[in-house]
């Protein structure tokens, strides 16, 4: 054994099993605040802040990145997309030593929009899991767990909060599966279709100041379709540089090390380049994704929830507001892979709160006719009656 290596860290992924005395201690954890501090990546909204996460997804809507235009909207100045709140903090990791792990569903509620140099403080609390469940085509025994993950402004008034639920699964398992899920990668796509799929993206535009009033929309209207990828590596790079993730923190040389010596766990030597790298290098490292069970790198769930915030804030324009939103995330996007996410108006009415609001059935899927988020939304829009009287939307 060369100085170099480790014997504690290995070129596998930590493989560990359910066992009553892990499902003990986690039931133990329950109602426990975790600690925060090593996932933080941002505590202030400032533009600059905004400008990179907005970069990270790829939308460039100019309420969150134009401060000329923003201050003419009803905000008077750059708001943040919804999903910033991914960029403050992504979500923290907690027990389920050795085990997978994938983050399987997202549940959203907005409460105030994030404005410029807000300082935004997030709090997370481990509010249980199901299971272990019988065995799964996907993955074997797996549990679900929850993390409630409230968002806070500098006035202590709640921005968001956020349900992110994990599936936790023996790697082992969801290795001997993986071959069931085997599909044609790097997809082979041809010039005529990449060329189809650029001009759908340069096509697509924010409805921006004009608004898209409640009284006008009907049941049954299909949403504006948003389109991402080919995604490439360049993709998952933004999103990490634009402070969406990981859990805890990637960090280089002496830092990481350093973590790694502390938390074995938390990395796996690549035999490529003897390199220490983190398990969430998922996202990027395709002999990362095949310890964990996938084909190939893939991308990250808050980062697809980010896409569809995305197209629903382009159909709804500036005068609207993203009430709630929820998505499962079925099926991996692989890099090479695209998703067109879209969706349908399925109800219409005036919620509990007095708000004008449009519930949405939203969809994502991939080039493989795969759903890959099936979700929901619920979007307050402006009404005419509302603009007559000259009230505030």
């Amino acid at each position: 054994m060369t100085q170099t290596q480790d014997p504690q860290i290995g070129r596998e992924l930590a493989q560990a099993k359910f066992t009553d005395e892990m499902l003990d201690n986690m039931r133990a954890l329950i109602g426990t605040e975790l600690r925060t501090a090593s996932a933080v990546n941002n505590e202030y909204a400032t533009r600059l802040a905004i400008l990179r996460f907005c970069e990270g997804i790829g939308d460039d809507n100019p309420l969150w990145t134009d401060d000329d235009y923003a201050s003419t909207t009803v905000h008077k100045g750059i708001i943040a997309p919804p999903s910033f709140i991914f960029a403050c903090l992504g979500s923290v990791q907690v027990g389920w030593p050795g085990l997978g792990g994938f983050h399987c569903e997202t549940t959203i509620n907005f409460h105030e929009p994030i404005r410029v140099d807000d300082k935004i403080t997030a709090k997370v609390v481990f509010d249980g899991f199901d299971g272990p469940t019988d065995a799964s085509n996907f993955a074997g025994r797996r549990i679900k767990d929850y993390l409630r993950q409230e968002y806070r402004n500098q006035n202590d008034e709640l921005a968001a909060t956020f349900i992110c639920s994990r599936m936790r699964f023996e790697r082992t398992e969801m290795q001997a599966k993986r071959e069931s899920r085997k599909v044609e990668l790097p997809h082979p796509w041809t010039e005529a279709e990449l060329e189809r799929i650029e001009s759908d993206i340069l096509a697509e535009a924010p409805r921006g100041a004009e608004p898209r009033y409640w009284d006008d929309v009907q049941i049954g209207d299909d949403l504006d379709v948003i389109t991402k990828g080919p995604i490439g590596l360049t993709d998952e790079i933004a999103f990490v540089a634009a402070g969406a993730a990981p859990i805890p923190r990637i960090a280089a040389h002496g830092v990481a090390l350093r973590r790694y010596k502390k938390h074995p766990k938390w990395a796996f030597r690549d035999p490529s380049t003897s390199a220490l790298e983190p398990v969430y290098s998922v996202h990027y490292n395709d002999y990362a994704a095949r310890l964990q069970g996938a084909q190939v790198a893939y991308d990250v769930g808050i980062q697809r929830t980010s896409w569809q915030i995305h197209q629903l804030t382009n159909w709804m324009g500036d005068d609207a507001f993203l009430k709630s939103i929820h998505g499962q995330y079925r099926s991996h996007v692989y890099l090479s892979d695209v998703v067109r996410l879209g969706g349908r108006i399925t109800d219409k009415l005036i919620d509990d709160a007095g708000d004008h609001v449009v519930h949405v059935e939203t969809w994502a899927t991939n080039q493989r006719d795969q759903s890959v988020m099936p979700g929901s939304a619920v979007i307050r829009l402006p009404h005419r009656a509302t603009d007559a009287e000259g009230n505030a939307q």
